[in-house]
């Protein structure tokens, strides 16, 4: 468990190395980012230890953009439901779900810098967000009705895993919405293709700006 102490580090941390922006394809919701990766990325490895080498929380990626601005552009999908935000990052689809009219939000992540920037960026919004650091993959979650994942297929056992999860969970009537932008490993069978957004995305961490991505849904 990560002590008090340390907690406040990783906030006072989060204020010194990043800023509240909003999010370019949502601007309804504002997240702690960061304006260079490379600054970032040497204060993270010098200031953080074991804790957190690759600060991927402070950026908004292109998968998770989409599905967030999916979700606030059809809330009827989570609104009154109870949503499961799997690998949360930084919070942005879990804030967008509360947003939308969720019933409740449960998000995860195994990065434990997470504990601290998801209720951060939930506080700029007006909102209480807190993650819990528990790998429910594969567990059969009961007591949800959507699952959101934003950006899980960019490397092949976590795609593999994640996948075979979420078909399993759609089979049992879980809706399963996924924001992806074509990477390696993302499905290319079994899934709908809801809607596709050209997504403005930092260049330190993308080849290219706006990126396609897409919002899936998984297929039992």
């Amino acid at each position: 468990m990560t002590s008090i102490d340390q907690l406040g580090r990783w906030r006072d941390f989060v204020r010194r190395q990043t800023a509240p922006a909003p999010v370019p394809l949502v601007p309804e919701i504002s997240l702690y980012q960061a304006t260079a990766l490379t600054p970032l990325w040497h204060a993270t490895s010098a200031q953080l230890e074991r804790y957190d080498a690759s600060p991927f929380w402070a950026f908004p990626w292109a998968g998770g953009q989409a599905l967030a601005r999916h979700v606030l552009d059809r809330p009827e999908l989570v609104r009154g439901r109870r949503v499961l935000d799997f690998a949360t990052g930084s919070g942005l689809v879990g804030i967008a779900a509360l947003q939308a009219g969720a019933a409740s939000v449960d998000s995860t992540d195994l990065a434990p810098f997470c504990e601290v920037v998801v209720p951060m960026n939930a506080s700029l919004n007006g909102l209480a967000l807190a993650p819990r650091m528990v790998d429910l993959l594969g567990l059969p979650l009961d007591g949800i009705d959507v699952v959101l994942a934003g950006d899980v297929f960019y490397e092949k056992p976590l795609a593999e895993r994640s996948l075979a999860w979420f078909r399993s969970l759609a089979t049992r009537g879980v809706t399963v919405l996924t924001g992806d932008p074509g990477r390696l490993y993302s499905p290319r069978e079994g899934v709908v293709d809801l809607a596709c957004f050209e997504v403005p995305v930092s260049l330190e961490i993308e080849e290219r700006s706006p990126m396609r991505a897409w919002v899936l849904q998984v297929l039992g």
